[in-house]
């Protein structure tokens, strides 16, 4: 994530909502958090990314858009079909990237102005469904995405996004029948250095890993619920090469809080649950604080935003609000969210 101090400033100013403040025990790390709501409008938000003074996010309803330190921008692009939706964002220092979920698969590359654009990426197939979007540097990035044969999608450039291809089954491990993945978050994928995490669901809920940006892939078993179609890891986040936490749980059973959260110090070779029976139920997106020592997370979904200090042990309610859907930090008391018809910012309070 890039931090940007002038982002932080610059959008106080943005604020388009009343600031709301909840206190909380002064035995935690954060014991209050602020937000403010700096973009509103009809849309459902599931991917967001910074640059600078700018947010971007993907949307539904063919919309993509930025809020900036002196303008918000939003584009609909209309010549696609009705209800047409993004939930896949990713950036480098010179272009955005912006995937759709459903058949055509479109991938679009846009200058962080928008004034550019180009269509760099088209799959047509009745069962494509894309969820994330990483770059591991400017030149080399990857996508994921649900089976079209029987193995997880994965589309990857290695010439700065000008051109994808997918692997073939014959390069990753056979998914399960009916093993998916979840756009919940835009938090399938996670990377640190040359490592790659990717995240499934559904009948099977595993842990695929490469650690050659996407060269070679092990696939690891996880304790996390699992059986059904709407069963299983929906985001993930690592601290380091070391901790991750994954989360999901029953997207129909949103208020079910055991055998929803794990955690791995291995690399995610190996998972134990944690805090079962406690705190949040299905969980849509969750994220470490920066420089917490990996003590630290943040999680939304049906249960609100939660709040651990003590490495997924226990958790607080900080904010109530089931309508977000993904958040991400910009430094380590920053963060912004997204969901239903808002972005909001979050001051978390020590």
């Amino acid at each position: 994530m890039k931090s940007s101090f002038l982002f932080f400033n610059v959008l106080i100013m943005l604020v388009l909502g009343s600031c709301k403040s909840t206190k909380f025990a002064a035995s935690e790390k954060f014991t209050s958090i602020v937000i403010d709501t700096i973009y509103t409008g009809k849309i459902s938000i599931r991917a967001i990314d910074f640059n600078r003074d700018t947010l971007y996010y993907a949307g539904s309803d063919k919309k993509l858009g930025f809020v900036s330190s002196n303008a918000q921008y939003e584009k609909q692009l209309t010549s696609l079909p009705y209800n047409f939706e993004f939930r896949s964002i990713a950036m480098t220092s010179q272009y955005v990237y912006f995937l759709s979920i459903g058949n055509p698969a479109l991938l679009y590359r846009y200058s962080k102005d928008f004034k550019q654009s180009e269509l760099v990426y088209e799959e047509k197939n009745e069962r494509v469904f894309y969820d994330c979007m990483r770059f591991w540097n400017d030149a080399e990035g990857i996508a994921i995405g649900d089976p079209t044969e029987d193995c997880l999608s994965v589309i990857i450039t290695r010439d700065a996004g000008k051109s994808w291809h997918k692997l073939a089954c014959s390069q990753l491990p056979k998914a399960a029948d009916g093993e998916a993945a979840f756009a919940a978050s835009n938090t399938n994928i996670v990377i640190k250095g040359h490592k790659t995490w990717v995240v499934s669901g559904g009948k099977k809920s595993r842990v695929f890993y490469s650690p050659d940006k996407g060269k070679n892939w092990q696939v690891f078993d996880t304790p996390i619920v699992q059986g059904e179609a709407m069963t299983g890891i929906f985001t993930a986040d690592f601290y380091d090469e070391k901790i991750g936490f994954v989360a999901g749980g029953n997207y129909e059973k949103p208020t079910q809080n055991y055998q929803n959260k794990a955690i791995t110090y291995d690399g995610g070779q190996t998972w134990q649950l944690i805090a079962e029976n406690i705190g949040f139920g299905y969980a849509s997106c969750v994220q470490f604080v920066p420089n917490s020592g990996g003590k630290q997370l943040v999680c939304v979904g049906a249960s609100g935003l939660q709040y651990s200090s003590d490495g997924g042990k226990t958790w607080v309610t900080f904010a109530t609000d089931s309508a977000l859907y993904t958040i991400r930090f910009l430094d380590e008391n920053t963060a912004f969210a997204a969901g239903k018809n808002k972005i909001i910012k979050i001051e978390f309070k020590k």
